[in-house]
């Protein structure tokens, strides 16, 4: 991905992550569309940062996935670049029936919601110089925190989800790269982490990312050092140790 003159759309764009690559890469020189369902807070942003775009959506809703596609057509012919970062994230407790809407509305938002997106936008990107699907997953899609286990399923679900688009694109010559995004607990809303001493700052977190991404352009995952040890927990033999770890947070 070139880190300059794209047209991107970030999906979650009014805060944590998504707001945060908003930002970074609309400084960089990127045409930036943030997505988002409160319009209170796209009319916030675009007022607090003129020349960065809004628009209104909702992933879990196909009706809006629909009209976004069809105004974005009209409204920016140049985008190249969609960045699925809608997400959320919480608690579930398996022994209370009141869980189960929890775990819809993950696979909903989460899975469904980039699945949707990408299907309804990668015929805008086809074709387009430098096109890219940046999806963001999480460490936990490679061991689950047990207290999150639908979050954890759809990130581990979007993780191979990404790496058969990779390969369906490529085999296709579609001409569209597919990056995954791989985080770590990051100083968010997300579950509350904002004020976590355990989580890693937003800031250094979006730093070390496009620092990946600058110095390996090609990259099919961006994978922060403090997401490693998760990420390649499988492979080293540790996974029983970091899913231990998990579990007794």
């Amino acid at each position: 991905m070139k880190m300059t003159g794209n047209t991107i759309l970030i999906t979650g764009g009014t805060s944590g992550i998504g707001l945060g690559l908003a930002l970074r890469l609309f400084e960089a020189g990127n045409k930036v569309i943030v997505a988002g369902r409160r319009k209170d807070l796209l009319d916030e942003i675009m007022a607090e940062h003129p020349g960065i775009d809004a628009l209104n959506l909702d992933v879990a809703d196909p009706d809006s996935i629909a009209r976004a596609r069809e105004t974005v057509a009209a409204s920016h012919p140049g985008l190249n670049v969609l960045v699925n970062n809608a997400g959320i994230m919480l608690r579930e407790n398996l022994l209370d029936p009141a869980g189960l809407p929890v775990a819809e509305d993950h696979v909903m938002t989460n899975l469904l919601g980039t699945i949707r997106m990408t299907y309804a936008f990668l015929p805008l990107l086809v074709g387009k110089g430098d096109a890219v699907v940046m999806n963001v997953t999480s460490s936990l899609a490679f061991v689950p925190f047990p207290v999150t286990p639908t979050y954890n399923a759809t990130k581990a679900a979007l993780h191979s989800f990404s790496e058969s688009l990779r390969i369906q694109l490529a085999s296709a010559e579609a001409g569209v790269q597919v990056i995954e995004v791989v985080p770590p607990g990051v100083r968010t809303t997300l579950l509350g982490q904002q004020d976590d001493d355990h989580a890693m700052p937003l800031d250094d977190f979006l730093t070390e990312t496009l620092d990946l991404l600058r110095e390996k352009p090609d990259a099919k995952e961006l994978v922060v050092e403090r997401a490693r040890f998760i990420r390649d927990a499988a492979a080293n033999g540790s996974y029983d140790d970091v899913l231990a770890m998990l579990s007794s947070i």
